[in-house]
């Protein structure tokens, strides 16, 4: 075979190079409203302080190694935008939108999770995705949290939706039988918060470990007690920790049920560990 045919020819039906300009080293003079242009660019080494911008559209443009002290960026458009090692030190952001946006080493304040994040689920999900990665690599533990909190809730309500609603977003995207299988992904994402908030909860954990002992309460007093008597229920309710924790292994137990409690328990150890481990690992 020739080299030669390997040699693919470009499309140019419908494609159109896109002009993308260069914009560095530069100091924002004055404030900014209304202002046109500033899409499709490429900003680096940008400066600005103590300066409004208002109402302008910055869409899918890059800006790295940039500089904001005490701006205020209001009603922008960042739809597209990436963000690559810029300091955005007291700068606030009101109204703007951060559709498909990607930080990567920015400090900025983790108050934009709560005012700024996009209403849309799914966008919702990713913007809080990049700002935990983004919070990460800053080693800001405390924004870790806030975004994973967010992120969580909007998995919830993506997942829920998606076999749910009749939005036709989601009609489109999961239609006919894929909504069975979204259902049974929300089941389980629904289940495991319960049991311990998706590895981000130890007292959702403490409360799964508080409900399986009134579990085996419970079965303990109906299989070998008296039902009837409160006070069986007592004490089976004070055995019931030596039972879960491996302590005691009263004989009217069969092997089956003892197996099936120390399997429960260690899983819980392990997500016990699992959520220590992620909490001071971000520190």
């Amino acid at each position: 075979m020739d080299a030669e045919d390997n040699i693919t020819e470009e499309p140019t039906l419908g494609l159109v190079p896109r002009k993308i300009q260069n914009v560095s080293d530069k100091q924002i003079a004055e404030d900014i409203e209304n202002g046109q242009g500033y899409k499709f660019k490429r900003y680096t080494r940008l400066y600005g302080k103590r300066h409004t911008i208002r109402n302008v559209s910055f869409e899918h443009s890059t800006f790295e190694s940039c500089y904001f002290n005490n701006c205020v960026f209001d009603s922008c458009n960042f739809t597209g935008c990436k963000f690559i090692g810029c300091n955005f030190h007291q700068t606030t952001f009101t109204g703007c939108s951060f559709k498909y946006a990607i930080f990567e080493r920015c400090h900025i304040d983790d108050d934009i999770l709560e005012r700024e994040a996009p209403r849309e689920e799914n966008l919702r999900l990713k913007f809080a995705r990049s700002l935990r990665v983004n919070f990460q690599q800053i080693g800001d533990a405390k924004a870790v949290n806030k975004a994973i909190s967010l992120e969580l809730e909007a998995t919830a309500t993506y997942l829920k939706k998606s076999w749910l609603s009749n939005e036709s977003y989601y009609q489109k995207k999961f239609p006919g039988w894929r909504r069975i299988f979204q259902f049974f992904k929300w089941l389980e994402f629904a289940l495991l918060d319960v049991i311990w908030g998706n590895g981000e909860s130890s007292p959702k954990l403490l409360r799964t470990i508080v409900f399986i002992h009134f579990l085996i309460t419970i079965g303990d007093t109906l299989a070998f007690k008296n039902p009837w008597n409160l006070h069986d229920y007592l004490d089976s309710l004070l055995r019931a920790s030596g039972i879960f924790f491996g302590i005691i292994s009263p004989k009217e137990y069969s092997i089956g049920v003892l197996s099936l409690i120390a399997a429960i328990r260690l899983i819980c150890f392990a997500f016990l560990t699992a959520i220590l481990v992620k909490r001071f690992g971000r520190r």
